[in-house]
């Protein structure tokens, strides 16, 4: 490996770190003696993406890792867990053992990991990638969106009012003592 400092073409490894998709390595130079980090990954084949319009594009991870930073932008969510979207998509999609793809499977594979992470996040993607006709349509997606959820939230509230019943009272009522203090 070249290294980037003095560009001399020997190194050693002094470090690996499986990571998964990729192996990490980090490297000193041996005429420089400067440390540097290298990424290991296989190289798969060039998955092509179909567009709507029927136009072929490579699949791109970086194009990806940008729109989710778009729609995850001012949102509590760490880089990390957009770049395992990305590795997740990706690895899927190859999974597929297809050349090529429907951009509307990549575009559902985002939006299925999205919405398990943000639900804000997940209708700014769905927003641009679904190119919602009008209001109404989006609404319904939010009204989706939040079905599940309303649900439980409903459930969780009988269940609150349902302790609140049986709880024992305290206070002067449950000693036999009236509101005002006599007994």
């Amino acid at each position: 490996m070249k290294c980037p400092h003095c560009g001399y073409d020997d190194s050693r490894v002094t470090d690996s770190r499986d990571q998964g998709e990729y192996i990490q390595r980090r490297r000193r130079c041996e005429r420089c003696e400067q440390r540097f980090s290298t990424v290991e990954r296989v190289v798969l084949p060039t998955l092509m993406v179909v567009k709507r319009d029927g136009r072929r594009e490579p699949f791109r991870r970086e194009k990806l890792l940008t729109g989710l930073r778009l729609a995850c932008q001012k949102r509590p969510i760490p880089v990390g867990e957009l770049e395992a979207i990305v590795e997740g998509v990706e690895s899927a999609l190859h999974k597929l053992g297809q050349a090529e793809v429907d951009s509307r499977v990549v575009g559902e594979l985002v939006m299925e990991r999205l919405r398990a992470l943000d639900d804000i996040a997940y209708i700014r993607f769905a927003s641009v990638y679904r190119s919602y006709p009008d209001i109404q349509a989006m609404r319904q997606e939010m009204d989706h969106l939040l079905m599940p959820k309303a649900g439980a939230q409903a459930q969780d509230k009988a269940q609150d009012d349902g302790r609140e019943e049986a709880a024992p009272r305290g206070g002067r009522e449950a000693r036999g003592g009236d509101a005002k203090g006599e007994e």
